[in-house]
């Protein structure tokens, strides 16, 4: 096979975020960033598994990780914990803070470095902070992670915290390789997979996230659906309104399947063990409940670095499958309307109308998460899209700015049969919700109650990894998305 030149657009590196381009310059840091990261074959989810190691230079990283889920480090608040336990985590943690603060000017010449490498940052410092011991009030988390770890964190334009694509969009790889010589085809991959990385080793850690990644990986079709509509809604005649009638009763269908693969996760993730076993270890500074304080040391270190704002956990509400059937459907404004919590932090991020296109950060502290004053609360749901990988935050910003929104063409319609479909879509996304506040209360509500009634009574309602009321809000977000029902009547 024929080499492309050096000079093709492919064989450039893969450019800094803090560095300005040139107006036109293709975004060359995936394969697929001109689609915004979004493949054909596998939506969100990357269209090869996810690399497994990084290279040599960054091998101390992947070891101490390796070691800490050998070990079975033991959550510093675990009713089982033994003094063995104890020493085993504190002898891990010395190691940790130990290290060489290990230099990541070449990861940034691949996103799929840098990927992996806040995949195991993010990792090893959440098993850090989580074998802290619960008397130590503000938890030190030292330079050899830090410093790298926003460093990495700058480069992606994601917060300093182990994410939903930390969790499922890059944790996973094939329990047996596909054939490559047969199409690739997601519905018939989906109990195909297995997870990289977990905290506990247990089966039912591992089928909570992959849950999620066969949600995403069904949710493939959905992404072509939406594509042949707004292809449609372009001709806006009568033909391509009975083919949108169409194609939106097909997206129902797959919404169904989606809330479907949702409901399995009962099938291989027992409630109770995933609140007092797994949970514990996800969660960010947001949702913890005694009001410990990460503290990360060595930002002097690095002048463009800057104490984080946003930590919460990794949350469903970072998949950006869910986020962009929201928009496509019209059901955003009304479904990411409540909760506000927190603020955005102020990362730079491409513009909706360019996705290879990368703007310079007004400052270095810019890239950081700074600490000064940002813009008010906002909701919950649309602060979670800074979790998101930023090609996917571009792609949903594209289709919030499209043109011509499905929304729009319907209410404008008498076509009843449109109208119909439409609902039948958004119902589906509303039954998929459904599920969603009943997996809650599964694993979320009835185990905290049952863990101790006088102390929940006390600490207030649980709180989800995102740092809000778990339960309130998907039942708030459900009841909103039921409410962009238009009805057959003319709106």
């Amino acid at each position: 096979m024929e080499h492309l030149p050096p000079t093709h657009f492919l064989n450039l590196p893969r450019p800094d975020v803090f560095v300005p381009t040139l107006a036109g310059a293709p975004d060359t840091s995936t394969l697929a960033a001109h689609d915004f990261d979004v493949d054909t074959r596998t939506g969100f989810m990357p269209p090869e598994p996810p690399l497994v190691r990084l290279p040599s230079a960054w091998e101390p990283w992947e070891v101490v990780l390796e070691d800490a889920i050998q070990d079975r480090l033991e959550h510093a608040d675990s009713p089982d914990l033994s003094d063995e336990g104890q020493a085993t985590s504190e002898r891990w943690r010395n190691r940790v803070r130990e290290f060489p603060i290990l230099p990541t000017a070449d990861l940034k010449s691949s996103e799929v470095l840098l990927r992996r490498a806040h995949h195991v940052l993010a990792w090893i410092m959440h098993f850090y902070v989580h074998t802290t011991p619960m008397t130590v009030r503000n938890i030190h988390i030292p330079p050899p992670i830090t410093v790298p770890h926003l460093q990495v964190c700058a480069q992606l334009q994601l917060p300093p915290v182990l994410t939903y694509s930390d969790d499922v969009l890059y944790n996973w790889a094939f329990r047996t390789s596909p054939d490559p010589n047969v199409p690739f085809v997601p519905k018939q991959q989906l109990h195909n997979l297995r997870c990289l990385t977990l905290f506990t080793g247990m089966r039912d850690e591992e089928e909570f996230y992959l849950s999620s990644a066969r949600i995403e990986l069904r949710g493939v079709e959905a992404l072509s659906i939406m594509r042949a509509i707004m292809d449609e809604a372009f001709a806006g005649d009568a033909i391509a309104i009975r083919r949108i009638t169409a194609y939106l009763r097909a997206l129902a269908g797959v919404i169904r399947d989606m809330q479907q693969l949702l409901a399995g996760v009962r099938d291989g993730c027992d409630p109770q063990v995933f609140y007092d076993e797994i949970r514990p270890w996800f969660k960010g500074a947001d949702s913890d409940t005694t009001g410990r304080k990460w503290v990360f040391d060595g930002l002097e270190l690095d002048p463009t670095l800057a104490e984080p704002t946003e930590l919460s956990g990794p949350s469903a509400g970072q998949s950006s499958l869910i986020h962009a059937l929201d928009i496509f459907l019209g059901v955003d404004r009304y479904s990411h309307t409540n909760f506000a919590t927190g603020r955005l932090p102020p990362v730079s991020s491409s513009s909706p109308n360019t996705p290879g296109s990368s703007a310079a950060p007004a400052s270095p502290t810019t890239a950081a998460f700074s600490s000064a004053p940002g813009p008010p609360k906002v909701p919950f749901l649309t602060r979670m899209q800074s979790y998101m990988p930023r090609h996917h935050r571009a792609f949903l910003r594209h289709l919030q700015s499209n043109p011509r929104p499905l929304r729009r063409l319907v209410e404008q319609s008498d076509d009843l049969a449109l109208r119909e479909a439409y609902d039948v879509a958004v119902t589906a996304l509303k039954e998929f919700r459904d599920e969603h506040v009943r997996i809650v209360a599964l694993y979320i509500l009835i185990p905290s109650r049952k863990a101790s009634g006088a102390a929940q009574q006390a600490g207030g309602a649980p709180l989800g990894t995102g740092g809000t009321d778990a339960f309130q809000f998907v039942k708030g977000v459900r009841d909103q998305t039921a409410g962009a029902l238009l009805g057959h009547g003319r709106a």
